[in-house]
C-alpha cells in the first residue's frame, strides 16, 4: 500500500462515523450512506490537498455534497409539484388509456390526410411552438401565405377530428369536441 492509500485508509477509519453522523442529520436517512461515499470520493480525489486536521475539511466538503443534494431534491419536487398543478381532479377521474389512444389515432390520421403544406403548417405551429413568422420562414413563404395555409389546416383538421369521433362517440354516448389549435398572436 503506498502512502496516499495508506492515508485516505487512515482518514477512512477515523473519520467515517463523524461524517456519516453529520450528514444523517442533514439528509434523509436513506442517502445518507450515499452522500458520505461522495465526501470520501472527494477526499480520494484530493488526498494531497488534505490539511492535517482533516475532520473540519471533511465536514465543508460533507456540507456540499449535501447541499448539492437537495438542490437536485428540490429541483425534482418543484418539477413534480409544477407537473401536478397541471393536471386538475377531473383530468384524474377522466383518465382513460383507450380514449386517448384512439383520439390521438384520429387526430394522426387527420393530420396526414391534410395536403402537405397545410399539415407542415399546423406542425410546425402547435408541435413545434413556432409563430406563424418563424413557421413562415421555415417552410419557405411569405407570413401571408404561411397564414392561408395555417388556417385552412386547422380547419381542416378540426373538421376531420370531428368526424372521425362522431360515431364511436355516439356510440358511447357522448360527443367529444376536437381541441382546435389556436394561432399564436
Amino acid at each position: 500500500m503506498d502512502e496516499q492509500e495508506a492515508r485516505f485508509t487512515r482518514l477512512y477509519e477515523t473519520h467515517y462515523r463523524s461524517v456519516f453522523g453529520y450528514v444523517v442529520l442533514r439528509a434523509a436517512p436513506q442517502a445518507a450512506e450515499d452522500l458520505t461515499g461522495e465526501v470520501f470520493t472527494v477526499a480520494w480525489r484530493k488526498i494531497d490537498e488534505i490539511p492535517d486536521q482533516a475532520l473540519p475539511w471533511l465536514l465543508g466538503v460533507a456540507r456540499n455534497v449535501v447541499r448539492r443534494s437537495h438542490g437536485a431534491a428540490g429541483r425534482a419536487r418543484g418539477l413534480a409539484d409544477r407537473l401536478a398543478g397541471l393536471t386538475t381532479d377531473a383530468d384524474l377521474h377522466a383518465w382513460d388509456v383507450a380514449e386517448h389512444l384512439i383520439a390521438r389515432d384520429q387526430a394522426l390520421a387527420a393530420l396526414r390526410a391534410l395536403p402537405p403544406k397545410e399539415a407542415e403548417a399546423v406542425t410546425l405551429t402547435a408541435w413545434h411552438g413556432l409563430d406563424p413568422a418563424e413557421a413562415a420562414r421555415v417552410a419557405g413563404c411569405s407570413r401571408t401565405a404561411f397564414a392561408v395555409r395555417l388556417h385552412r389546416g386547422r380547419r381542416r383538421l378540426a373538421k376531420a377530428i370531428e368526424a372521425s369521433q362522431e360515431s364511436p362517440a355516439r356510440a358511447h354516448g357522448r360527443a367529444p369536441r376536437p381541441r382546435v389549435i389556436q394561432e399564436k398572436q
